[in-house]
C-alpha cells in the first residue's frame, strides 16, 4: 500500500526524497520504496522519519 501520508508530510516541509534520506541516513531509493509501498521500514527508521517530519508513528505509518 502506498504511503501517501509520508509523501504529503515530506512535501509539506518542501523536502525532496533525497533531503529526507540524508537526514535519516538512508538512500533516496529507500524513501521512494517506502512511499511506493514496496518496502516496510524498521521501527527505528520509522521513528527517525517521524522526528524529521514532526509527525507521530500513527500519523505516518498506522493503517486505518
Amino acid at each position: 500500500m502506498k504511503n501517501l501520508r509520508l509523501k504529503s508530510a515530506r512535501a509539506a516541509l518542501d523536502l525532496s526524497q533525497q533531503a529526507l534520506a540524508d537526514k535519516v541516513g538512508v538512500s533516496r531509493q529507500t524513501i521512494n520504496a517506502i512511499e511506493k509501498g514496496d518496502y516496510n521500514p524498521t521501527v527505528n527508521l520509522c521513528i527517525a522519519i517521524c522526528k524529521v517530519l514532526g509527525k507521530t508513528l500513527d500519523e505516518l505509518f498506522w493503517e486505518e
